[in-house]
């Protein structure tokens, strides 16, 4: 009797330590993991895998697979899948937390100075780089997420068509849900099944007025519900429930997405700051909340079926649809952004440089991009 106590506060002991562990990996990532889910799950796989080896490379590798399979922001949820590997469903919650934590604080700040200040007057001249300097980060991500996604010409049939509908007007939750399920009934087409054995999606219903922090919470609740793909897909399902509808302008979203850059952390902790700028302090609480709620859900119900679930064909053939309609949005965004924002010379400029820098230096962290957006941007703004 005495041994098994003994056994069992060994075994709680552990556990603290292993969420103790957990939690100080992730708050520091979270603290300077700027560049984007690339470059926060390269940091995670060096941290995870080759310094503490909490697994293997090629588990590591299956995590990312299965990530690909559920909506919401990928990096997110590979901490979440790392902490649920490590210690079950509560390391799950402590690294989620603990990755988001930073993000959430620091983009609240911004958001309260944001409101308060108005324009935040400054440090709008480094804004004013940080903009077009987005927009090369964008065009490097739909670049690398493409070479991933295009695995034959009926998928980059099928992304040309998306980007075509989208300039043409279609919702882009539509086409994006189109082109997996045409790409589903492909593969069904091509392996002879006449059944189509699915789930209906979960839809975006229409655009409601936002009177309190609980419409909130439901609008970013259905985003975070839908979100495949990048981050990035995100502005265009925000500038669709949003600035279509009058609650938010172009250029509050624009300067939403610059701070989202400039912040470490998730792209998708935008979200608290234009929860803050919709309804306050709780609008950008239930912001946040709904919009990282439903990828706590997916991967602790996703985790314990990855096996099985990465040997469905079908699913395989939807996820790559939906990777391709994700790029070809990220594309039409990157056009509408290019339009808005590159209105003068200097943006201009900044833009090209960036562009170039983006594809010479392919490894360079992509926060120095925005870090060199915002100090070339300061200085063109006095000319």
């Amino acid at each position: 009797m005495h041994a098994r106590r003994v056994q069992d506060v060994v075994s709680e002991m552990t556990e603290r330590r292993k969420l103790i562990d957990i939690a100080k990996l992730f708050l520091k990532m979270g603290t300077i993991s700027f560049g984007g889910p690339a470059a926060h799950i390269a940091m995670m796989e060096d941290e995870v895998v080759r310094k503490r080896k909490w697994m293997s490379q090629e588990h590591f590798l299956d995590l990312i697979g299965a990530t690909n399979l559920i909506p919401g922001p990928n990096s997110t949820e590979m901490t979440m899948h790392c902490g649920y590997e490590r210690a079950g469903w509560k390391g799950l919650v402590v690294a989620g937390m603990s990755f988001l934590i930073p993000a959430i604080l620091i983009t609240g700040f911004f958001a309260w100075f944001y409101v308060s200040y108005g324009q935040l007057p400054e440090v709008k001249p480094f804004i004013y780089g940080i903009q077009p300097a987005v927009i090369a980060i964008i065009v490097m991500a739909a670049y690398k997420l493409g070479k991933k996604a295009l695995k034959s010409w009926q998928l980059c049939i099928l992304g040309c068509l998306t980007i075509t509908a989208c300039l043409f007007g279609l919702s882009e939750v539509l086409a994006l849900f189109t082109c997996g399920f045409t790409g589903l009934i492909l593969y069904i087409i091509k392996d002879n099944q006449s059944k189509l054995n699915s789930f209906l999606p979960f839809t975006l219903a229409g655009a409601f007025p936002l009177a309190g922090s609980i419409k909130i919470f439901l609008t970013f609740l259905k985003v975070g519900a839908i979100l495949y793909g990048s981050g990035y897909v995100l502005f265009a399902f925000l500038e669709a429930e949003l600035v279509a509808n009058n609650l938010l302008t172009r250029q509050e979203l624009m300067d939403a997405i610059a701070i989202g850059q400039f912040t470490p952390g998730p792209v998708l902790s935008t979200a608290t700051f234009i929860g803050y700028q919709l309804h306050g302090f709780s609008g950008a609480v239930m912001a946040t909340v709904g919009i990282f709620l439903p990828s706590f859900l997916f991967v602790a119900f996703l985790n314990p079926l990855i096996p099985r679930m990465q040997k469905s064909k079908p699913l395989r053939s939807f996820l790559d649809a939906v990777n391709i309609g994700a790029v070809a949005v990220i594309v039409v965004v990157c056009l509408q952004m290019a339009k808005e924002t590159t209105s003068d010379w200097r943006m201009m400029l900044i833009a090209a440089i960036t562009l170039i820098i983006v594809f010479v230096f392919k490894k360079l962290n992509s926060a120095y991009i925005v870090l060199f957006g915002a100090v070339f941007g300061y200085l063109l703004s006095y000319i």
